[in-house]
């Protein structure tokens, strides 16, 4: 496959990893999905001999053939409406929608039957479907093309939604999802798509849990798919200044894991959500009230977000100023009552 020619892959005593960047390890996840389960079938805009916009299905048509990853037609309410079908019947669908807000046609499939199919029919029918969408910012996309609609998603009973921020965790929790009886919203961070890093396919992921991404003691970073990265770059600056800085890939928006972000909070006792969405009605807000909730005899200061405006999303030109950066994110921890150090 094209996509993956400049992976490279060492040996181990425990296994075997390979370099390659988050588009591979999506790349990798399906092809492995469909060599693994004949139930599996990818479908999509321009997924089959193009292999998507950004090159995620590449390769797949000709490598399994039409039956198993094909083209559809520019219409993503049928595209899910076709999922939907399949899923009652027996299939493992795992469909794209090519960009984030082109998603918002098919919103209503989602939410009146992909979501609630499982509890309408008390358990009797379950939808193994998983939607991928390619959401946020960071590649001057034009309108229409970048945008954070997760709260859409997260506020909907009955839909798992998750976001990789590493080619690890694209890969592990790609493959869970497929796996997953019930539907699954996988938002990819176009952002990270050629970021690399290590790949082991014999690691796993559970659907519904957040990891520790760097360990630290003095304040905790929430954050989830582009934002990520972000954090970890703002622990290194911190660290420059004296501080211990802890990070927490959130990654399942829901269900969401309570235990790890409570106790990674609560050893810290202090607390800044990072996202790229408009922080108004937000999943960030929902971090925020949850953490207030769970810690709050635990904390040295209010919980603080740095997040996108309240704004329709930036133009290109416009867009680095619209995004989190290094220096909001720093300004929000000197926020933090840093008295008791004095």
């Amino acid at each position: 496959m094209t996509i993956a020619q400049d992976d490279t892959t060492t040996h181990s005593d425990v296994g075997t990893t390979t370099t390659m960047t988050m588009a591979a390890a999506l790349n990798r996840a399906l092809a492995d999905a469909i060599e693994s389960d004949p139930d599996v079938v990818v479908f999509g805009e321009d997924v089959g001999a193009l292999g998507g916009v950004f090159r995620i299905t590449d390769g797949l048509t000709a490598r399994y053939g039409e039956d198993r990853c094909f083209d559809t037609p520019l219409a993503e309410s049928g595209i899910v409406g076709t999922a939907v079908g399949m899923a009652m019947n027996g299939l493992r669908p795992v469909v794209e929608l090519q960009f984030d807000a082109f998603a918002l046609p098919a919103f209503e499939q989602i939410v009146s039957h992909v979501a609630k199919l499982g509890n309408r029919t008390r358990g009797g029918l379950r939808m193994p479907l998983v939607i991928r969408i390619p959401f946020g910012g960071g590649i001057g996309g034009v309108e229409h093309h970048c945008d954070s609609s997760e709260a859409y998603y997260a506020h909907t009973p009955g839909l798992t939604v998750v976001s990789p921020s590493t080619p690890q965790d694209a890969y592990s929790l790609l493959r869970a999802a497929i796996t997953s009886p019930d539907p699954v919203i996988f938002l990819e961070p176009k952002k990270l798509y050629w970021a690399k890093g290590e790949v082991d396919t014999t690691q796993t992921a559970q659907l519904g849990t957040a990891r520790v991404a760097r360990a630290g003691t003095d304040v905790t970073l929430l954050a989830y798919g582009s934002s990520v990265p972000l954090a970890l770059e703002v622990a290194d600056v911190a660290a420059t200044e004296g501080r211990s800085v802890q990070v927490v890939d959130v990654r399942s928006l829901s269900p969401f894991d309570d235990a790890t972000v409570t106790a990674a909070v609560k050893s810290t006792g202090r607390a800044v959500v990072i996202a790229e969405a408009p922080g108004y009605v937000s999943v960030a807000s929902e971090i925020q009230a949850r953490v207030f909730e769970r810690c709050f005899e635990y904390l040295a200061a209010p919980v603080r977000r740095v997040t996108g405006f309240d704004t329709p999303y930036a133009p290109p030109k416009f867009e680095h100023w619209y995004l989190p950066d290094v220096d909001r994110v720093l300004d929000a921890i000197d926020t933090l009552h840093w008295e008791d150090e004095a």
